[in-house]
């Protein structure tokens, strides 16, 4: 190995980057998976039809709030905001706010689109397409500091989906169980999953408590969402898919493509 002399100046690397494995793969990956994600829930959104099939409620439009619901959560419905080249606006789009506000500003997720869309950076040891770095410190992106607070929203749809999953044992002619009530009830353990394993739950439960010793019950509990939250990209993408696949079905046993089959 040859060695520089003390005080020598590094040699420029006229390279990109020295990276020689498939560094791409990820980023790509992330950007067919979460575009699609995107596409397909703004169109589920815009169709305002087929989110409902008794029992079953689509995640996507939970609570269900407009008049023109075909499943009112609460039993007395809001006012339909219309415009006038538009028409009524999907009940979906009074509640989507919250869940996506939650998704956009977590922190996994910031890692994700930040190095796939953004390409900043694409990958360890490969080069900003920006050259400056503001960090989160000026406007947009100083925006992402609320997600502690999207947290306790996420938390209320979490309670409000459970409540769906419930409410799928309850058919028409009785309780029962169907691939549906199944289908509810994995998208909202994963999603709980993904919740509760965020950086802000586990920072409010016992993450910012300085002596553990003296509140052993805020430890245990802090202990519990430390080993979930080193399984929060797992869940980030798991509970992604459950909910993108729970509208889904329901919207393609409401349109008669296929059939839900009763287990009880």
């Amino acid at each position: 190995m040859i060695r520089q002399p003390a005080g020598a100046a590094r040699p420029p690397i006229a390279a990109a980057h020295l990276r020689t494995d498939a560094w791409w793969v990820l980023p790509v990956t992330v950007v067919i998976v979460l575009g699609a994600f995107v596409v397909y829930s703004t169109w589920a959104a815009l169709q305002n039809a087929h989110y409902f099939f008794a029992p079953y409620l689509s995640p996507f439009y939970s609570p269900c709030l407009s008049q023109s619901c075909l499943h009112l959560t609460f039993g007395v419905g809001l006012p339909d905001v219309s415009f006038p080249i538009v028409g009524v606006v999907s009940p979906a789009f009074l509640i989507l706010w919250g869940p996506g506000l939650f998704r956009l500003t977590c922190y996994y997720y910031r890692k994700a689109y930040y190095r796939s869309f953004w390409l900043a950076p694409a990958a360890c040891a490969v080069r900003d397409v920006k050259r400056a770095y503001t960090g989160e410190t000026r406007f947009p992106l100083i925006l992402q500091n609320f997600h502690r607070y999207a947290w306790y929203v996420a938390v209320v749809f979490i309670v409000l989906l459970t409540w769906d999953a419930l409410l799928a044992f309850r058919f028409p002619n009785g309780f029962g169980i169907g691939v549906g009530t199944v289908v509810m009830w994995v998208n909202v353990i994963l999603l709980a999953a993904y919740t509760f394993s965020c950086h802000s739950c586990r920072h409010v439960c016992g993450g910012h408590v300085d002596v553990f010793s003296r509140a052993p019950g805020r430890y245990r509990v802090w202990h519990v969402l430390s080993w979930l939250n080193e399984r929060h990209p797992t869940y980030a993408w798991l509970s992604l898919f459950s909910v993108g696949l729970t509208d889904l079905y329901i919207r393609l046993v409401s349109m008669g493509i296929i059939r839900d089959l009763r287990i009880l």
